[in-house]
């Protein structure tokens, strides 16, 4: 698989994309609204917000300073969100495009069940047309919305979730809210450093290659 994520060699810059994915009305945008206000300092753009019937799409990127650099790169974190309801499978397939990590937000709601379930096989579907693996590409997922057992809202249980959406990847998980923010900013801890260290394997993979190509010939 190539490297995925932007080099910019004027700027001594690498930019991995991480894609906040999950039915409609998850807790994806409102994960990235609860980001960006705490990462202000570290924003270098403004927030893009592009709105949808239901949903909003929202984009902006920043210097996660503490977690280094890859070789001599600086790495610029850039943050999407993609709008979940199925009219929207265009624009879902085209954010994906260079896509270097994945935050799945699931709705831990019990009526959301099957559409948590729906959610990520279109997940698979899309990137698969990409001709990339889901399994392949660092992932965590968000259960978010835990807060509403507090309202007496039945919620699906951690087993259940983990049965119906991470049994085949076995990857990290964590039990949010993002309108309280709880769990928000672990799960991005944790899908950056997975992120940043995937690229960072393959850029340097990529770098001997072509150093051994460049000797033998």
């Amino acid at each position: 698989m190539l490297i995925m994520a932007v080099i910019n060699l004027r700027d001594r810059e690498i930019q991995c994309k991480i894609v906040y994915y999950g039915p409609g009305k998850s807790g994806k945008t409102s994960s990235l609204v609860y980001i960006y206000n705490i990462l202000q300092s570290k924003v270098k753009s403004k927030m893009v917000i592009i709105k949808t019937e239901e949903e909003k799409t929202l984009f902006f990127d920043f210097f996660p300073l503490s977690l280094g650099k890859i070789l001599d790169f600086d790495v610029k974190i850039q943050l999407y969100t993609v709008p979940g309801q199925i009219m929207y499978a265009s624009t879902r397939r085209l954010i994906l495009k260079g896509v270097d990590g994945i935050v799945f937000v699931a709705d831990s709601q019990v009526k959301k069940k099957q559409e948590n379930i729906e959610s990520i096989r279109d997940l698979e579907e899309n990137l698969e047309n990409g001709r990339i693996a889901l399994k392949d590409i660092p992932l965590v997922f968000q259960y978010n919305k835990r807060d509403l057992e507090k309202q007496g809202v039945s919620l699906v249980s951690i087993e259940d979730l983990e049965c119906d959406l991470n049994s085949s990847f076995k990857s990290p998980y964590f039990l949010t809210s993002a309108v309280e923010g709880y769990g928000i900013t672990n799960a991005l801890r944790t899908i950056s450093k997975l992120t940043i260290q995937y690229v960072s394997n393959k850029f340097t993979r990529s770098r001997i290659t072509k150093e051994d190509m460049h000797a033998r010939g």
